[in-house]
């Protein structure tokens, strides 16, 4: 087994390095978070920091990266406070990825990789309406990462929409069934299996599947 030290780490060349430590953390979520301007200019692009905060109340959260260039889906959320996270699927991976390119402030995201805005129910900012999971958020707060000036934003969940043949009847979303996929690092797009699901582990009791035999009589 290769064996890499912290010495080594910091003497990488800084595209392998890069690479190296955002594929050894493991999988992460794959979503396009939205939003639009105060003066109606919609933008769109990839990220794989989005993670759960709690469920009550419902709260999400994703890392920014510092703001010593301008970000542009930061500057919206902070000035209108709205933006959407929508899962990026397996037919949507290439117009996903071409929203990390660099575009001018008032160029669209949507418009330069063919993506589609959707509006639902007056919420301000767009969802992507090839998205099949796609979240309306609210910001809350946010944190100072100090050890790399990156931003860690809170948001409350206000609208959730997806297709109800992917719920469970315990309200748990079967993700495969959808055709989410996720990222290996920063340009990897994996199509996870799901594998098995289990109930709450307590100590001293057997680990029950939901799918077993005895689960479905």
């Amino acid at each position: 087994m290769k064996h890499i030290s912290a010495e080594d780490i910091r003497k990488m060349e800084k595209i392998y390095r890069l690479n190296l430590i955002n594929s050894c953390s493991g999988y992460k979520s794959a979503n396009l978070i939205a939003t639009k301007s105060k003066s109606g200019n919609p933008n769109v692009a990839v990220f794989s920091s989005v993670t759960h905060i709690g469920s009550d109340p419902a709260m999400l959260g994703f890392v920014t990266r510092p703001l010593s260039v301008a970000r542009n889906t930061y500057q919206n959320i902070k000035e209108t406070s709205y933006f959407t996270v929508n899962h990026i699927h397996e037919k949507m991976i290439e117009q996903a990825h071409q929203t990390a390119a660099k575009y001018e402030e008032d160029i669209s995201e949507f418009h330069k990789t063919g993506l589609e805005e959707e509006y639902l129910n007056g919420f301000f900012a767009p969802y992507v309406k090839q998205s099949e999971i796609k979240m309306g958020c609210k910001y809350l707060n946010e944190y100072k990462i100090k050890e790399n000036d990156t931003l860690l934003i809170i948001a409350s969940i206000e609208h959730i929409y997806f297709d109800e043949g992917i719920q469970m009847p315990d309200g748990w979303l079967r993700l495969d069934d959808a055709g989410t996929v996720a990222i290996n690092g920063l340009d990897g797009y994996s199509l996870p299996a799901l594998l098995d699901r289990f109930h709450y582990a307590r100590p001293g009791q057997e680990v029950k599947s939901f799918f077993s035999k005895e689960a479905s009589q």
